[in-house]
Order: C-alpha cells, then structure tokens, then sequence
C-alpha cells in the first residue's frame, strides 16, 4: 500500500504504507486511511512528529528487503519529506489529507 500526503502549500508525497502509518501515529492521529488534519491542528501535529522522530533512536533503521542491498534508511530520514510538508502547511495555515 501507497499513502500519499497532499496540501495547498507544497507538493504532494508519496510513502510506503507501513512508514506512512508509523509516522500517523508519531503525530497523534489513527492510522486510518484517508484522513486529514485540520489547518488549525497542523503546528501541533509537526511538532508531535518532530519530538517523535527526535526520541526516536534514529541507529535503528526500518528492516527492508535486502534483494537489492541497498544501503538502510532511518525512521529520521523518512519523515523529513513529511516533515517539509508539514512545515509548509503550517506556514500557509493549509489543511493537509492523505489517502
């Protein structure tokens, strides 16, 4: 599954379902698909998932498929994109959704 993350301000972005979930819920939200933030309840939602992802041990990088040998990525990294948007909706006072 694909959750994609939308707003006025900025870009919309793509993510792996498990990821996106994982970062819902650092935010304070269920991990119910669609959903949305209200722009009023933005500020609040970036700075929950900034703390999260600041607390959480960012060493520790989610266990992906090793066919490829990729290189692992942290929790950290993948949320900086939703962190961006977050941001840019804050500043635009832009409701975001996602689905």
């Amino acid at each position: 599954m694909l959750v994609t993350f939308t707003t006025e301000a900025s870009a919309d972005i793509t993510m792996f379902g498990d990821v996106a979930l994982t970062l819902l819920k650092m935010m304070g939200h269920s991990d119910t698909v669609p959903g949305a933030i209200l722009a009023a309840d933005v500020p609040e939602a970036l700075q929950k998932l900034t703390l999260a992802v600041e607390a959480e041990d960012t060493s520790q990088p989610i266990e992906e498929d090793d066919d490829w040998n990729a290189p692992p990525v942290s929790l950290s990294n993948r949320a900086l994109p939703l962190i961006e948007l977050l941001t840019a909706a804050s500043k635009a006072g832009a409701n975001v959704m996602w689905k």
